[in-house]
């Protein structure tokens, strides 16, 4: 690949700027945060004004009146701070849900850049397999020319380079296949991409430092932690009805009349006082909700712990996928040196009368099948590396920095 080949970590960056879904998601957090903020409303003091004016056929003439009233929360019962804390927890969990987006759509985009790669470096074998052919099927019909080859080695030659050929067509529909969702997950088209493999400053070492991470960083066992405090929270909240609450309002308010061109003030009016609000009976109301935010804090106690062993499964399969397609890199890249002399020595050979064309054909094909099964591994790397990424909660714009 060239020089300037993009690179993984760009087509990250890219994406992480410009996704349409990773925008969206931010904006629902920024929605969300105002929670807290709304919650605190009912336990600040409040201010208003009122003003009305009139026309009556009865002989009053036209009046008008004014007035202001402010109301000081004292004690809510525990009902405002409880609120606050469940809001609190609802940002917190949303944060880690806006997290797993990010990752979300982050794994999108390696794995459209992974199937991208392999589908770039599909047609490139093709097109290269179609060149050596090509040489290949001049070369044997110069020697049946010359009378030291048959008109069946040309013909197993040409139809070889008929079947690459059929397998380039199908490359590249994959290719522009590829091409399309990675523009959908990038938000840009993708030049040739380099096929150098990238190690993730952030990939676990192995798989109990992966779970580990997972404990302590997995944004969905974590926002499901969120969404057991916010439970509590709300059974505290619930209970707090049942709490009296205190009061401080005051007004003040004036009205006017004028009639047959005389304009009446009337004496101001102003008070203030203290109310107090006791629930005596609520008609079972506040048990009823008590009883089901318990219920509600139990259910999200044993999803606590749902997530916690899928999070711990996501990171052993990862973790096992990992391994498996770095074996598979391994052994593919062996058997891609060793195909890469085998059909060199069978086209020396060959020259020499030693080997067939049957030999020559079987070589080439194992060859290109050598080097697609190098791409299709390497693509499963970058895959797994992803995966157990955001299995560990590492998955994030510096994972590949």
């Amino acid at each position: 690949m060239p020089a300037s080949a993009e690179t993984l970590r760009e087509a990250i960056m890219a994406a992480y700027a410009t996704n349409p879904q990773l925008a969206a998601a931010r904006a629902r957090q920024e929605a969300l945060a105002e929670a807290p903020e709304q919650a605190r409303a009912p336990g600040r003091p409040t201010l208003s004004a009122d003003a009305g004016a009139g026309y009556d056929r009865l002989g009053y003439g036209r009046a008008g009146s004014a007035s202001v009233s402010a109301a000081l929360p004292i004690w809510t019962g525990g009902r405002v701070p409880a609120a606050v804390r469940a809001a609190g927890e609802d940002v917190a969990a949303g944060a880690e849900d806006l997290r797993d987006i990010e990752a979300a759509i982050l794994e999108g985009v390696v794995t459209a850049y992974a199937d991208l790669l392999y589908n770039q470096q599909a047609v490139e074998v093709a097109r290269v397999g179609i060149e050596r052919l090509d040489a290949q099927v001049a070369e044997a019909r110069s020697r049946f020319t010359l009378g030291q080859a048959t008109r069946t080695d040309v013909a197993q030659l040409e139809a070889q380079r008929a079947t690459v050929v059929a397998n380039l067509a199908d490359a590249e529909g994959a290719l522009a296949t590829a091409a399309a969702a990675y523009r959908a997950a990038v938000g840009q088209d993708a030049g040739a991409l380099s096929a150098e493999a990238i190690m993730p400053a952030a990939l676990p070492a192995d798989r109990e430092q992966a779970r580990r991470a997972a404990e302590t960083a997995n944004p969905l066992l974590l926002r499901q932690r969120r969404t057991v405090a916010g439970s509590v929270a709300r059974i505290d909240q619930a209970r707090a009805e049942r709490a009296p609450s205190v009061d401080m309002a005051g007004g003040y308010g004036r009205g006017v009349r004028l009639s047959g061109g005389d304009m009446r003030t009337y004496d101001s009016a102003a008070s203030v006082g203290l109310s107090l609000r006791l629930p005596l009976l609520t008609g079972g109301l506040v048990p009823s909700r008590v009883r089901q935010a318990e219920a509600v804090n139990r259910a999200e106690r044993f999803q606590l712990d749902a997530a916690m062993r899928e999070a711990v499964r996501a990171v052993d399969a990862a973790w096992a996928a990992l391994g498996a397609a770095r074996a598979r890199l391994d052994a593919t890249v062996t058997g891609l040196a060793a195909a890469d002399v085998a059909l060199k020595g069978v086209r020396a050979e060959y020259g020499f009368g030693l080997r067939s064309t049957i030999d020559i054909l079987v070589a080439d094909q194992s060859f290109r099948g050598a080097q697609l099964a190098v791409a299709s591994a390497r693509a499963d790397v970058l895959v797994a590396q992803a995966r157990l990424l955001r299995a560990a909660g590492r998955l994030d714009v510096d994972a590949y920095g």
